[in-house]
């Protein structure tokens, strides 16, 4: 009876696969461990929202025994959040929109270099980067404008971001530049051919800039604090201030203020996820 020898090769194949991959379970003990560690503050919010008052003067810490649901009703009516939410979602989406047709028209040229000393532009917005925010000139002029206590002026303050040029402009040399030739040579326009063709071809970038420009207006305290002054015009952060000065002791309702105050960039974010990797990525490593 005769047996067939196992390849020498195989068999320490074999052997590698059935080693543990100390490394891999160390990578994935980070990750946990960090992923802990971010959501643990988030957790810690969720849980004090949903205790009474006694309960969490009795045990900040304790998981809560029962879920008290009423406290994101008390409050919605006692923050004023449907008013305060709405000039949000109108500041945020009108500044988003503007920014975003902007952005693109000024980042294709760059681009593709159809304006002298492009990359000495591209440069400025790089280093616009790492320069502090104009507050007091910026607030001489919208005084001047006098755009002070006005909506408009205040959506104005968030039509420039450099962040968001420098992703479309590196995310808009990757598509070919043989379709600016291939649409010239069809007769079509500029504002058509970046409108039309530019605009479906970027939009992971698009995406990402849109996600990242929301939030800095959603999350923005500064300049609501500054430049609005009328509770009228007040967004939804600067009502909270308001809320927290009135009902700061009420932990736990203030806490279900803030997770309301996270819901609609939570939203934003999970609707358009999928393109933001692939757009920080092209609009951060090409070019």
């Amino acid at each position: 009876m005769t047996t067939t020898a196992i390849p020498q090769k195989a068999v320490r194949r074999q052997v590698t696969r059935s080693r543990i991959d100390w490394g891999k379970i160390g990578s994935y003990f980070v990750l946990v461990l960090f992923a802990i560690i971010y959501l643990g503050p988030l957790l810690m919010l969720v849980n004090t929202s949903l205790k009474s008052m006694p309960e969490f003067m009795k045990d900040a810490t304790s998981p809560a025994t029962q879920f008290h649901w009423e406290n994101f009703a008390d409050a919605w009516t006692k923050a004023n959040f449907p008013k305060y939410i709405l000039n949000s979602i109108i500041y945020t989406a009108s500044a988003t929109a503007i920014y975003i047709v902007t952005a693109v028209f000024v980042a294709f040229p760059i681009a593709r270099g159809y304006i002298r000393f492009s990359g000495v532009v591209l440069t400025l917005f790089v280093i616009a980067l790492f320069l502090p925010p104009a507050l007091i000139p910026q607030f001489q002029l919208i005084l001047n404008l006098g755009l002070y206590n006005n909506p408009v002026g205040y959506i104005m303050l968030f039509l420039v971001n450099p962040i968001g040029i420098v992703i479309l402009v590196n995310y808009i040399k990757t598509v070919p530049k043989e379709l600016d030739e291939a649409a010239a040579l069809d007769g079509c326009g500029y504002f058509r051919f970046v409108w039309l063709i530019v605009l479906p071809l970027i939009r992971p970038a698009i995406a990402t800039v849109i996600v990242l420009h929301a939030i800095g207006i959603w999350n923005e305290i500064i300049a609501p604090t500054i430049y609005l002054t009328s509770k009228e015009y007040y967004p939804i952060t600067r009502g909270l201030i308001v809320f927290q000065g009135v009902y700061g002791s009420n932990w736990p309702t203030l806490a279900a203020a803030v997770l309301m105050l996270t819901f609609p960039m939570l939203i934003l974010f999970l609707f358009l996820q999928r393109y933001i990797i692939s757009g920080l990525t092209a609009g951060s490593v090409k070019g």
